[in-house]
């Protein structure tokens, strides 16, 4: 009986509280139903759709900025951490204050730099098209010279660099953010707790870092301050045979150095052109040997505190002008300062001829190796003329082929005759069509055994080689004689050779590759199609300047339009921006300014726009820029190719002015900038003015850099992301010390 009373109560208890269950259950599901439709009407906000023009930083702040109001609910704490995230990656976009209180001056920028006639942003898009058109369009001297070579070596660094190239534009055309399920990797990533940063803010950062601790210091070398790192490399030079002077070429140590090259004792400012082409002060080139040597020839003299150059050569001992004299009336058709406007002098010597070519209106790049013949060519540079130090060796000169007027060898000691003519070979590449080859060197006129040998050997040599012999004369003052040849201006002549010695060239040997390719027996083809360059004669001087070569008139410019029309505007906007900012607005005194370099010159542009100025100026193309070098010589300039992660082969304390336009920023992708500045001050004189034009993270960059030298900034501008800065370098040298161990020579080795 007991359990069944206890049984009727239970059943009615349980009854009663299932009933409870049940509703609440129906409640629960139907909140489940309605939180389940509010979340399917807000998931938009939780899915992005950034659209391919928005930059990465916009994304990214755009991002992180979402996720800190959807953590802000969370906790206090939280929001503070993320609140400062954003704060710090916007402050890397914030200008510089100095910019900012510039942002009144942005018109009267535009006016001094001459652009105040360009469309907004035509700089950076002309700056675009000129990347875009190196990579797609337009041969580089690299490209060239790597085909010529078939170097299993050159050939890996043209494909490392396409790859960095293919990977960098990879990077800038991928989408970034992806949709879909990986949008919440990607917003968690940039959430987190704060701990994450970007490549972009680090490596700005480890940037500035570097530039605000280089501490510079004097190179320790056995050329103390004559130091030219790529020819006094005695680590590799004392490796080297020397049959075929293979010890005076550039050998460029691994790592360049990033020391500053020391000043001579007692160094001060160089004198005035013209004044200093007739003396210079001993101190700042204090070397002698050339003095006991060469005295008696007029090539250089001490007097007191001066070295005097009196204007003489070994072979015209009575004075350069008198011999540019006899030389242009022994063969009228030479016409100095019009017809032949630029020349090559081979074994230049201290350069006077050269120097007083000047008076003629000819441009004349002198070269001779740096050898026994102590500072010969650091005398010229500091004489005012232009030289630079080089070598006939076992590679071909840095120019481009069928471009020199007239080539001039005035007993310049290079045995022409020996190998296959391979010497005079490389000057027949130099050469163009038509131009002339003038040598009075001793075997034209002395009748020793060795020079009837020698005259006998080159006359057979420059008759195989369909060069005509126009005269020869005597100059009764200086007592030698001159050979006039001439090269021809078709090929009719190579077709009539009876033997094939010395060989044509292949036709897929490109005259134009000059960077570091080996010597070859041959000779081009001369070009007889009209349309192409070297047909034609250029206009006469001073008219060649600004004519714009017919033979562009079937490629595409630099800048994306016709060549023809990329060089107009080319031409006209250096001309503005030098007579506007340049001349002007700079500060420069240009009565100092005689030795000029354009580092990465186009067409010639800046350099022709100060035509008018009594100095000059050395083209520089680098060898990964488009191949224009033939363009500059057209216009009756000249230059030379070169790779800026490397030294320039000229001595210390050159050049009164560099200019670089959009350089740095595109060095800075494959070389070390501290080196290239290092380079920079080596190169530039004390006093001397550093003119950059580049991109405005660049710009700061190199003002970061130059401020560490001491140097004095005369004017920084920015506008649209582009920026100009124009520096003074400073008489000032670090205390500290740094070895270059590849530069010290042992002894007996000099």
């Amino acid at each position: 009986m007991a359990m069944g009373k206890y049984s009727r109560v239970d059943g009615k208890k349980s009854s009663g509280y299932g009933l409870t269950i049940t509703i609440v259950l129906i409640v629960s599901l139907s909140m489940v139903g309605a939180w389940m439709f509010m979340s399917s009407w807000s998931a938009p906000t939780e899915s992005i759709d950034f659209s391919s023009s928005q930059t990465t930083k916009d994304v990214e702040t755009t991002t992180k900025t979402d996720s800190t109001n959807e953590e802000a609910s969370k906790s206090l704490p939280d929001e503070k951490t993320e609140e400062t995230e954003v704060v710090t990656e916007s402050n890397e976009e914030k200008p510089d204050p100095e910019k900012t209180e510039q942002a009144e001056d942005k018109k009267e920028f535009e006016d001094k730099n001459g652009e105040g006639d360009r469309k907004d942003g035509e700089g950076e898009k002309e700056t675009e098209s000129e990347s875009h058109e190196t990579k797609q369009k337009d041969k580089t001297q690299l490209e060239e010279s790597s085909e010529e070579n078939k170097s299993e070596e050159n050939a890996e660094e043209n494909t490392e660099k396409k790859t960095e190239e293919t990977e960098e534009n990879t990077e800038k055309s991928k989408d970034v953010f992806p949709a879909g399920d990986q949008a919440e990797i990607t917003k968690e990533s940039s959430t987190g707790s704060g701990a994450w940063s970007t490549q972009l803010v680090e490596s700005q950062n480890e940037k500035k870092a570097q530039v605000s601790s280089i501490k510079w210091k004097v190179c320790n070398v056995t050329a103390g301050p004559d130091y030219i790192p790529c020819l006094d490399n005695w680590q590799a030079i004392r490796k080297l045979a020397r049959k075929h002077y293979e010890h005076r070429e550039r050998h460029c140590p691994e790592e360049s150095p990033s020391c500053l090259v020391p000043l001579p004792e007692g160094y001060k400012r160089s004198i005035k052109w013209p004044k200093s082409r007739e003396k210079i002060w001993y101190n700042n080139v204090p070397h002698m040997k050339l003095a006991e040597v060469k005295g008696h020839q007029n090539w250089v003299k001490m007097s007191g505190e001066y070295l005097t150059f009196p204007g003489g050569g070994t072979q015209f001992k009575n004075g350069a002008l008198h011999y540019i004299d006899f030389l242009q009336e022994s063969y009228p058709d030479i016409a100095w300062g019009n017809r032949t406007r630029v020349i090559l002098d081979v074994g230049c010597g201290v350069a006077s001829f050269g120097g007083y070519l000047f008076d003629r209106d000819v441009l004349a790049l002198s070269f001779a190796p740096k050898d026994e013949h102590e500072a010969q060519v650091q005398f010229a540079l500091e004489r005012g003329i232009p030289a630079m130090s080089n070598v006939m060796g076992t590679k071909r000169l840095p120019f481009p082929g069928s471009v020199f007027d007239l080539i001039h060898c005035a007993r310049c000691r290079v045995p022409w005759h020996i190998e296959g003519g391979k010497l005079l070979l490389e000057l027949n590449r130099a050469l163009r069509p038509g131009g002339f080859f003038v040598w009075s060197a001793t075997p034209v006129y002395r009748k020793t055994e060795e020079d009837v040998g020698i005259w006998k050997a080159m006359s057979k040599l420059t008759k195989a080689m369909c060069w005509e012999l126009k005269t020869i004369k005597k100059d009764e003052l200086n007592e030698v004689s001159a050979a006039v040849y001439q090269k021809p201006m078709t090929n009719e002549c190579y077709n009539k050779r009876s033997q094939e010695e010395p060989p044509l060239c292949k036709d897929s040997d490109d005259q134009n590759a000059a960077w570091n390719v080996p010597l070859e027996a041959c000779m081009h083809k001369v070009t007889e199609d009209s349309s192409k360059r070297g047909a034609v004669w250029p206009e006469r001087w001073p008219q060649r300047v600004e004519t714009v070569p017919q033979w562009l008139d079937s490629k595409e410019g630099v800048y994306g339009k016709p060549a023809q029309e990329d060089f107009t505007a080319d031409q006209e906007r250096w001309k503005t921006i030098v007579s506007k900012s340049y001349l002007n607005g700079m500060g420069i005194d240009w009565s100092n300014v005689r030795n000029v370099m354009d580092m990465r010159a186009v067409y010639g542009g800046f350099a022709a726009a100060l035509k008018d100025l009594k100095l000059w100026v050395m083209n520089v193309v680098p060898i990964d820029s488009p191949d224009t070098l033939p363009i500059i010589y057209e216009r009756g300039l000249f230059g030379i190719y070169h790779d800026w992660c490397e030294s320039f082969s000229t001595y210390p304390r050159t050049y009164d002015l560099l200019h670089a336009d959009h350089l740095f920023s595109s060095l800075k992708k494959r070389c070390n900038l501290v080196s290239v500045m290092a380079e920079v001050d080596r190169i530039l004189r004390p006093q001397g003015t550093f003119i950059v034009r580049d991109d405005s993270e660049t710009i700061g960059e190199i003002e970061k850099m130059v401020k560490s030298l001491k140097w004095d900034v005369r004017m920084t501008q920015s506008k649209d992301g582009e920026g100009v800065l124009a520096v003074q370098k400073s008489w000032w040298r670090p205390t500290e010390v740094e070895t270059i161990t590849s530069a010290i020579a042992k002894a007996g080795e000099i």
